[in-house]
């Protein structure tokens, strides 16, 4: 019965993870992550190691997912090309980076990490969603070769895709809002693969690790939440332009400052 639940938390994960994803524009990791924190802790992984599988597997299940809504806003003429080209390098360093980092100094890091960052972008979603952009343009390369750096890292820290940071600070630089959502789309493949790369190959499996992780990547949770996450992640896009995500914005926006807020308490005690 307890796998039973476990199964079914990781099947639902994996549909809300999806359609998040292409709706929103978060990635789906954001949901993905503290999601596997609480169900791993909860077959007795310590907090320390369920983050940093949480993290890995995450990252694993991003690279299908982020391919899935990049096709979907490719097709409809959202990606921009020219500054993927030109981000590409600075958001791997950033991602290798952090995968370092965070895998250093351990699981509790990671969790600090994203509890802070939820909680600040659920601030965004609910204050700045309607709000005039910071800038008139993105600013000079200088300065966006550092945005691509703190992306990169940051979400390879937390174990999310691109959106979550890329669309509201290319949105705050006056960049289209589906545009911005399409382009960190791509920024999350790009975040994904190097990040899990490193956290299957060089990560030592934690001794209370669920039965199928390799390194920090729990392959059960992949197998079910991959194929489930990629499906919907187009179904995501199409609803983006048929409904009006204000109410679901503010309520995901809660979910993340109580998942965010429990994490830090978790870390911190």
């Amino acid at each position: 019965m307890e796998w039973l639940t476990i199964v079914l938390a990781l099947v639902v994960t994996g549909l809300i993870a999806g359609v998040l994803a292409g709706l929103l524009g978060v990635g789906g990791g954001i949901v993905i992550v503290p999601v596997l924190f609480f169900v791993f802790q909860a077959i007795g992984v310590s907090s320390d190691s369920a983050m940093l599988i949480a993290t890995g597997t995450s990252l694993v299940i991003i690279i299908a997912t982020s391919i899935s809504s990049i096709r979907a806003h490719h097709a409809k003429g959202n990606v921009d090309l020219a500054l993927v080209r030109l981000w590409w390098p600075f958001i791997v360093l950033g991602a290798l980076s952090g995968v370092l980092l965070s895998t250093h100094i351990g699981g509790k890091f990671a969790s600090v990490v994203f509890g802070c960052t939820a909680i600040l972008v659920a601030c965004n979603m609910l204050f700045r969603a309607s709000s005039a952009p910071l800038l008139a343009q993105l600013p000079g390369k200088t300065f966006q070769a550092i945005l691509a750096v703190v992306i990169g890292g940051i979400s390879v820290i937390m174990g999310i895709g691109g959106g979550t940071l890329g669309v509201p600070l290319l949105t705050a630089c006056n960049f289209p809002a589906h545009r911005a959502v399409g382009t960190a789309a791509a920024f999350g493949f790009i975040i994904a693969v190097p990040g899990a790369s490193l956290l299957l190959l060089l990560a030592s499996t934690p001794a209370d690790a669920p039965r199928g992780t390799y390194g920090f990547i729990n392959l059960i949770g992949v197998a079910l939440i991959m194929p489930l996450s990629v499906v919907m992640a187009p179904v995501g896009v199409k609803l983006g332009s048929l409904i009006n995500g204000t109410t679901l914005k503010r309520i995901f926006a809660l979910f993340l400052v109580l998942s965010g807020l429990r994490m830090m308490v978790q870390a911190l005690a």
